[in-house]
């Protein structure tokens, strides 16, 4: 790796469902990024695999921005490892693990975290819809088990919605979960570091009276939502969910950066998911927490980039960062 500018991939777009999402965060990093410092280009896999295997040997680092299936999953990270590429993030077995619903919960579980009730549902398996019902309770969400941003899922009242979100989420995933709805406030916290891991200030998200949850639409249009940050909680209840956020992003063996949503009931907080490359839109909650913490979009990528080559290259010291 040559002194002066660092060349960054910029990997963004991909297959999923989450692919218009992934090009946003892809495009708010490359702007962002400093060109005195970086030299930056693009790839969309979807479309341009073939030239970022080509190109491997002028990477030094790549910034994956896929968002969802065969890139926030384990499958890109698992490409560049062969490739020898380094890469912003967690590796193959912590990608895996935190995209699958079932495996996060259980690791949760194991660390003595609180996490709602769930039954696993398989498409091609029969099951009863009483039997869930009695299980769960009427009050429930249903999730595809491997999908992010909200995508596919439903929160259910009365018989009718959970036997239609249980059909739209076995059409997009074989395996599905169904939770215990729990009501509460919806916060989020956000993990940075390697050994030393430190939280940015806790984002409450008040939605709009007509979402039921925090769903695809309200997660990515702009004035949707109302995020606070810093969330007005108790300092125990703040110190229980930064916690709980690092001891979910070392459960799952995460690396560099992560965020954990949570739900607030009462004095208890449940767990629901750990993002390991969440979004990086205008819209989106990491760079809002840094921002509150007063460090700018550009800090914020630099920050992620040293951890990065610390980690992964084993740079000590970093002179053009």
């Amino acid at each position: 790796m040559e002194m002066g500018k660092v060349n960054i991939a910029v990997i963004a777009g991909g297959w999923s469902s989450e692919r218009d999402v992934s090009l946003m965060s892809g495009n708010a990093v490359y702007k962002a990024l400093d060109k005195d410092k970086y030299h930056v280009n693009r790839y969309d896999p979807k479309h341009e695999l073939a030239v970022l295997i080509e190109k491997k040997e002028q990477i030094d680092l790549a910034f994956i921005l896929l968002h969802g299936r065969f890139g926030e999953d384990g499958r890109i990270q698992g490409l560049l490892d062969i490739m020898g590429i380094p890469f912003v993030g967690s590796g193959v077995l912590s990608s895996a693990m935190a995209v699958n619903k079932k495996v996060t919960k259980d690791l949760y579980r194991a660390e003595g975290l609180c996490v709602a009730e769930h039954v696993i549902l398989k498409r091609d398996e029969p099951f009863s819809l009483e039997e869930v019902i009695r299980a769960i309770g009427i009050h429930s969400v249903v999730k595809p088990l491997s999908e992010g941003s909200s995508v596919g899922m439903s929160v259910c009242g009365n018989e009718e919605e959970l036997r239609l979100g249980i059909q739209q989420a076995f059409a997009l995933d074989r395996e599905i979960m169904i939770e215990k709805f729990i009501e509460g406030r919806e916060v989020t916290c956000c993990v940075l570091g390697n050994r030393q891991l430190e939280t940015l200030p806790i984002i409450e998200i008040l939605l709009r009276e007509r979402y039921r949850f925090f769903d695809y639409e309200a997660k990515y249009t702009a004035g949707e939502t109302e995020e606070i940050c810093p969330a007005q909680l108790s300092e125990k209840i703040a110190d229980q969910v930064k916690n709980a956020a690092i001891k979910a992003h070392q459960a799952l063996g995460c690396e560099i950066w992560s965020r954990t949503d949570m739900i607030i009931h009462h004095e208890t907080v449940t767990l629901l998911e750990t993002n390991t490359i969440p979004g990086m839109t205008e819209n989106s909650l990491f760079p809002l927490a840094a921002r509150t913490a007063g460090i700018s979009f550009p800090q914020l990528l630099d920050r992620l980039i040293r951890l990065s080559f610390e980690k992964k290259v084993n740079v000590d010291k970093i002179q053009w960062l």
